[in-house]
């Protein structure tokens, strides 16, 4: 994997994290303009970007995160931010959500969280921070092709949003996993989603509920 992290300290935390759970550091990158040329060099299975950079300080992880996908598609991209920022939360998962997560850095602490997040993002899943999905939520417009759907249902495309499985989701809303996956059936009819495109409903339920 490539890490990109402009603070030292966090830099080699993640490091040291990472290579003592039994995952390979191909490169770091501390500024914007390192980024790109890394991950071409090296072209992991993973890259966990912060999403401001030096010099800018702006969007230039991002920036990086989506010219990669663009040259490398498939790249699995865990993006990091200090604050939940709306619009570069959208525009990367407005690329398609396979392989992608944006998690809040305080959830780096949270080992087993950040371990599991990055698993699935590599696995070519869904990591999104819950407060990320909460502020994503907050856009939503009258109108939007969620309408239809119910609380419950919302709560469990939430959920899955967040790149939880069915069984996970099941004991988060405390009901049995046959009512998920009945939830989730749901969620696809009323999306529009046909059963020929099986493979892929589940993350393209996902990303109705964030571009929605």
């Amino acid at each position: 994997m490539v890490i990109a992290e402009d603070n030292a300290l966090l830099r080699e935390g993640m490091v040291l994290l990472l290579r003592s759970a039994g995952h390979e550091v191909a490169g770091v990158a501390a500024t914007g303009p390192e980024v790109l040329p890394l991950l071409l060099e090296h072209r992991p299975d993973v890259a966990v970007l912060d999403v401001r950079l030096p010099p800018g300080f702006r969007d230039e992880g991002l920036r990086a995160a989506l010219a990669a996908r663009e040259q490398l598609p498939g790249l699995p991209v865990l993006v990091l931010s200090q604050y939940v920022e709306q619009t570069y939360a959208a525009e990367l998962l407005g690329g398609g959500a396979r392989g992608v997560g944006y998690l809040l850095k305080d959830r780096v602490g949270r080992v087993d969280d950040f371990l599991d997040a990055l698993d699935r993002v590599v696995a070519g899943g869904t990591a999104l921070d819950p407060e990320v999905v909460t502020e994503l939520m907050s856009r939503q417009r009258r109108g939007d092709p969620l309408g239809e759907l119910t609380p419950r249902e919302r709560e469990v495309l939430h959920l899955m949003a967040e790149g939880h499985d069915n069984a996970t989701i099941a004991a988060a809303l405390v009901i049995t996993e046959r009512s998920v996956h009945k939830h989730i059936g749901n969620v696809f009819v009323k999306l529009n989603l046909p059963p020929t495109d099986s493979g892929h409903r589940r993350v393209r339920a996902v990303l109705a509920y964030l571009n929605a």
